[in-house]
């Protein structure tokens, strides 16, 4: 057999091989499809049960930066919100209020990422994003 063709053949199946195994040992995080799932995922991460409690203190108070989570997503993230700045309007944060909140973990994690940034000044730490996700899950209609 032709070495050439023989390592052709299988650069593919390697690398179809190695992109299953980097999904599979990805985490839970990254195949969530509730906000159950991606609550599961991010207390995991964080080795600690997500609090409830926490997650709203988060949501409602500012960190050192002009805004808070509330600034944009309301006093109450059962009903939509919008912008602080650009006035742009935001959808209800809360799960059981919009349904599509936090059921798919890119978009999540994008979200977080620019929110948090904007509030806290960094990225927030996995803990942080499950307090504030199992309190969104404590309000129910």
């Amino acid at each position: 057999m032709n070495p050439l063709t023989r390592t052709n053949r299988t650069i593919p199946l390697a690398g179809t091989l190695l992109a299953g195994l980097i999904l599979l040992t990805a985490g839970p995080v990254a195949r969530a499809a509730t906000p159950a799932e991606l609550l599961a995922g991010y207390t995991a991460q964080a080795g600690a049960p997500a609090q409830a409690v926490r997650g709203q203190q988060f949501f409602t108070t500012t960190h050192g930066r002009e805004w808070s989570c509330a600034s944009c997503h309301g006093a109450s993230p059962t009903q939509g919100g919008k912008h602080a700045s650009t006035g742009k309007p935001i959808g209800a944060l809360a799960p059981a209020f919009n349904p599509e909140r936090f059921t798919d973990p890119a978009k999540a994690e994008k979200w977080f990422r620019r929110n948090c940034n904007d509030v806290v000044g960094r990225e927030c730490s996995t803990g942080e994003k499950a307090d504030l996700l199992a309190w969104l899950m404590t309000l129910k209609p």
